[in-house]
């Protein structure tokens, strides 16, 4: 660019405030006007072109708008340098630059937009239970859109997913009319959900006519069920995926209604899987192109997908489930496919919490977390996350947020490949009932080879996860804790595998106990802190609580055991007292208000 263009672009009938200032410096003056501009005239337009003519010379091949001085030049040296750097006109705010220059970055604003962030932003059943909490979700949104693009992954309205699964098994009974009464209450309750949301009658006929569908389609795999007095997990995974697919319209029209270019996508047309029917896996590579293809188009249009959580489909097309809960899980997929810049999801807490609030009182949020002390909360039973959620980002790094719908001015919890360091301690515990210990042991497992490989080789074939283990040194005594829905196939697989060995012992050698549940014991490093261990033990001795096993060494970031199930929420108490986990006693963590006065706050002000 030279000095021409630069004239053209920001003529001198309306000069840069700045130049006149250079210029009046100098002992010119000029008529301004109310607002206190130069105003154009004869003698302006004389200083102009004598002093652009100056400049002009002396800035050679600048493209910064700065003067610079030829080399080897045979003029003058106050010719040369009419303009030193240190002069008072150039280091004026409005010099040449301020019109002429800056319009080649805007132009390139212009051309080139700066990329809005990518948020995928996933709400709960209980942030979709209603008409009241889809409204907060819609406000969230477009909160959200005025600096990100978005793209929503919705849950089932709370209790629909387990209303379907009791249809479902209803009908492995023969049990028509349950099955009818259960979809006669759901579909009242997203009818009644769609007449206080919607208000287009276009759009309430639209959205009338894609409820008769689904529900038509949970009455043909119902009535498959009954006539075979068989429910597949093919056919589970189908009538279970359904709640999904009715609040996901009902979100997108929503949206629309309040001025929202939105649309519902299924997410079996994006989450590719395998054929893991109930807990299946997704295929990465098919899935970052499906959503790459069906996504990235839409979001380019501004238009915010709103996408059914929790399901995917088979390279066939075949519907699957990612487990139970498994929306978070969803919204993680998405968000390593689209490469977003962070994972937000919205439920009814305010963020991990330091204990179960309806176990322990007193808790608080955590502010922020890693990685890996989520995945052990989460493992062992914390309800904020879906166990596989941090699966899809580890890789990318990229920040989850746990927030709450119902209070959505709270900061919430982030969770990062590394956390802020907390001095190292216990950050938060965690407990899950409902499990089972299974004892392999006796005299007759004494010589017996391999033992520990074929037990894992039998947990493996019935998809059952070994949520802790001990041994004696012999391995004639091994126990393992499984989750109680599964505990009745691993103990009949463990005795047919061992059903040889075992053939002329006359005691049983496979014993379990369905009474017991784990607390662990989460934080940074925990196994490199001295005392940790003889401080929480202790705690729990003082109060006659017994310990049935233990586990530690295999994580840096958790220490769990193993107590009777009537004794969980009395250890989890006794723990978060004693390390002073409560949002009185707990300044490290956090300075946020307790998790009751939380609520009881979102609660009057809704």
């Amino acid at each position: 660019m030279n000095w021409h263009a630069c004239e053209i672009q920001a003529p001198f009938s309306s000069p840069p405030d700045g130049l006149h200032a250079g210029l009046e410096a100098e002992g010119n003056s000029f008529p301004r006007d109310s607002l206190g501009l130069a105003v154009n005239s004869e003698a302006l337009e004389e200083l102009k072109n004598r002093k652009s003519k100056r400049i002009w010379i002396h800035m050679g091949n600048s493209h910064i708008g700065i003067p610079v001085a030829k080399k080897h030049s045979a003029t003058s040296a106050s010719e040369q340098f009419q303009y030193p750097l240190d002069s008072s006109t150039l280091k004026q705010p409005g010099i040449v630059q301020q019109e002429a220059f800056r319009r080649v970055p805007d132009r390139r604003r212009t051309e080139h937009p700066r990329r809005r962030p990518l948020r995928v932003m996933k709400f709960g059943g209980t942030s979709v239970g209603d008409a009241a909490c889809i409204g907060k979700v819609v406000e969230i949104i477009r909160a959200e859109l005025r600096e990100s693009k978005v793209v929503v992954v919705v849950s089932a309205m709370s209790g629909v997913t387990n209303k379907l699964v009791a249809a479902a098994k209803a009908a492995e009974s023969g049990d028509r009319k349950i099955v009818a009464r259960i979809f006669k209450e759901l579909r009242a309750q997203h009818e009644a959900a769609a007449s206080i949301l919607i208000h287009s009658a276009a759009q309430q006929r639209r959205l009338t006519r894609l409820m008769k569908d689904i529900f038509r389609e949970a009455d043909g795999l119902s009535k498959g069920a009954i006539l075979l007095r068989e429910l597949t997990p093919r056919t589970l995974d189908a009538i279970s995926s359904l709640g999904e697919r009715l609040s996901a319209p009902l979100v997108a029209a929503a949206l629309a209604e309040r001025g929202v270019a939105s649309k519902a996508i299924d997410a079996t047309e994006l989450i590719v899987t395998d054929a893991c029917h109930g807990a299946a896996e997704p295929l990465t590579d098919l899935t970052r192109e499906r959503c790459e293809t069906r996504l990235c188009p839409v979001l380019q249009r501004g238009i915010v997908p709103v996408v059914t959580g929790f399901i995917g489909a088979t390279r066939a097309g075949l519907v699957t489930t990612l487990g139970r809960n498994g929306s978070d899980y969803s919204a993680t997929i998405l968000g390593a496919a689209l490469d977003a810049h962070e994972v937000v999801i919205w439920s009814d807490v305010d963020g991990v919490l330091t204990v179960d609030p309806r176990l322990v009182s007193g808790v608080s949020t955590i502010p922020e977390i890693s990685y890996h002390e989520a995945a052990e909360l989460a493992y062992f039973g914390a309800k904020v996350l879906h166990p596989k959620t941090l699966r899809p980002v580890i890789q990318s790094g990229t920040p989850i947020w746990i927030r709450n719908t119902f209070a959505p001015q709270g900061r919430g919890t982030k969770i990062t490949p590394n956390a802020r360091p907390n001095g190292g301690g216990v950050k938060a515990l965690s407990a899950i009932g409902n499990l089972t210990l299974i004892i392999v042991g006796g005299p007759g497992f004494i010589g017996i080879p391999d033992v520990l490989g074929r037990i894992f080789k039998t947990t493996s074939a019935v998809r059952a996860d070994v949520l802790l283990i001990s041994q004696s040194s012999s391995q004639n005594r091994i126990c393992l804790v499984v989750s109680s829905s599964i505990a009745d196939r691993v103990v009949e697989g463990l005795r047919r595998e061992f059903a040889s060995d075992l053939a002329f012992e006359t005691m049983e050698h496979i014993t379990f106990d369905s009474d017991v549940a784990i607390v662990a014991a989460v934080g940074e490093k925990l196994r490199g802190i001295s005392g940790i261990v003889g401080r929480m033990f202790g705690a729990l001795d003082r109060h006659d609580v017994s310990i049935l096993a233990i586990a530690q060494g295999s994580s840096e970031c958790s220490i769990s055991f193993l107590v009777a199930k009537n004794d969980m929420k009395k250890a989890l108490e006794i723990i978060h007292r004693e390390f002073k986990l409560g949002a009185l006693a707990c300044p490290e963590i956090a300075a946020s208000k307790s998790y009751e006065t939380q609520r009881r706050a979102a609660e009057s002000a809704s």
